[in-house]
């Protein structure tokens, strides 16, 4: 805790002095630098938020309540872990759940560590591997607010956007990229935007014309990684003690008999399933999760990744494909079918559907057989990874488990870059997932902010 403190209040630009005697104490003094608020006191208050403090120290519970309410904020605590399940189960079952838990991870009876671990125990013995990363989850309701005040916040500093446009092609003067022309007016006509440094940041529905570009100009590339798989939906019971402790767990394996990787992907507890329409009318299916809305399932996706060799190139195409042929199967809606009726070699049937314990959170889903379009290799290795994750999490593995179809992560053909994210053409970079190198938002959020770093330090 001491050594936590002087690294916060190093980072405010302040200093922390001790003096300790033995048999007497320690004296702490510390000195920051404040601006006097321009708010009234009455006026730095929290809202009325539920919070429950668990800690196995009643002096602890008292003094965090106690300071917790000064702030506005209803606190309640208890002593024990599995008391503390109870009553987040009772609010929850209420709808008055709490905002959030503060809880010590090192209690006598059951606390966080020792779920953690167990769950990864399982996981090991089950052939699979426990990423188990912490999650600050913002909610899908809330990206809007939190995507506009960062675009307030580039504004303020000079930044110009633009919206409703797209990037036609890149201005090439010899062998050196020294632009951009955007056209968004649908004429045809693109205006010229010039710079020193021209950076390709596009998502997932960008990889095909960054394909484009990558052959038009000779941009150094190599065929990249394409993810096949299926959104799975169960009960919340199934996932209830994972989703205590790892909002989003991440679990990879090699399942035989073809030892490709597969893993877990964006894990949604109490979340929505849902459509997404890419170009040329093809529907995915995607998971999101509200931060106060929730249903009674969780949704994760199980995505298998495959890696091509010469003579095949066409990664991206081969995806595509796959998602057509679905789609022909569902009329252009979202397949679903039910593990059991999987292993049993036969269709789910929409009365079948509606009389499961897990009912689809995705209302508009069509059931099916998505057996019919998924690819053999792939439908395989979903099936067994299934099986070793229902070690882990008794239940997934149930007959009534749901499995959406197509769901599809496009990843555009590896650019090859330095260190400093350059490409083999000067004054072109390339970011995200589009350049092959990341595979979400976090990991394509942390390349741009090496990119600013990179480009802060050059000037």
């Amino acid at each position: 805790g001491t050594s936590i403190t002087k690294r916060i209040i190093e980072l405010m630009g302040g200093t922390i002095d001790l003096k300790s005697k033995l048999g007497e104490g320690s004296t702490f003094h510390v000195t920051l630098d404040l601006r006097k608020a321009d708010i009234n006191e009455h006026d730095m208050k929290l809202p009325e938020w539920n919070v429950l403090v668990v800690d196995d120290n009643e002096w602890l519970c008292l003094s965090a309540v106690s300071n917790l309410e000064e702030l506005g904020v209803h606190a309640e605590w208890t002593l024990d872990g599995r008391d503390a399940v109870q009553l987040v189960e009772e609010r929850h079952k209420a709808g008055d759940d709490y905002r959030f838990v503060l809880i010590d991870w090192k209690m006598p009876q059951m606390d966080g560590i020792e779920t953690v671990r167990e769950i990864r125990k399982r996981a090991i013995q089950a052939g699979l591997k426990l990423v188990d990363c912490p999650i600050r989850h913002l909610g899908t309701e809330k990206a809007q607010h939190i995507y506009g005040a960062i675009g307030t916040y580039l504004r303020q500093k000079g930044v110009d956007m633009l919206f409703g446009c797209s990037c036609q092609d890149l201005i090439m003067e010899e062998d050196i990229c020294k632009g951009v022309i955007v056209t968004g007016d649908g004429s045809g006509t693109g205006e010229r935007y010039e710079a020193p440094h021209v950076i390709v940041a596009a998502g997932r529905r960008g990889a095909d014309w960054l394909h484009t570009l990558c052959a038009k100009y000779d941009i150094a590339h190599k065929p990249g990684t394409v993810d096949i798989g299926v959104r799975v939906e169960v009960r919340n019971e199934i996932m209830e003690e994972v989703n205590q402790v790892l909002y989003e767990s991440k679990l990879i394996g090699y399942p035989g008999p073809f030892k490709n990787k597969v893993r877990t992907f964006c894990q949604n507890p109490g979340g929505f399933v849902s459509q997404e329409n890419y170009d040329n009318d093809l529907a995915v299916v995607n998971g999101h999760s509200y931060k106060d809305l929730k249903s009674d399932n969780t949704n994760l996706a199980i995505l298998c990744s495959h890696n091509f060799t010469e003579p095949f190139n066409q990664p991206i195409a081969y995806a595509q494909k796959v998602g057509e042929l679905t789609n022909m199967l569902g009329a252009g809606q979202i397949l679903v079918q039910r593990y059991g009726d999987i292993l049993d070699g036969k269709r789910t049937w929409p009365k079948e559907l509606a009389q499961s314990n897990v009912r689809p959170s995705l209302p508009d889903v069509v059931a099916g057989d998505i057996t019919a379009a998924m690819p053999y290799r792939a439908m395989v290795n979903i099936i067994n990874f299934i099986q070793a994750v229902d070690h882990v999490v008794p239940g997934f593995a149930g007959t009534e488990t749901l499995l959406y179809s197509p769901e599809l992560k496009f990843y555009s053909n590896k650019v090859r870059m330095d260190e400093n994210l350059v490409t083999n053409v000067k004054g072109l970079y390339c970011l995200g997932d589009s350049s092959g190198w990341t595979r979400g938002l976090m990991m394509a959020s942390a390349m741009g902010v090496l990119m600013g770093r990179i480009l802060s330090g050059s000037e």
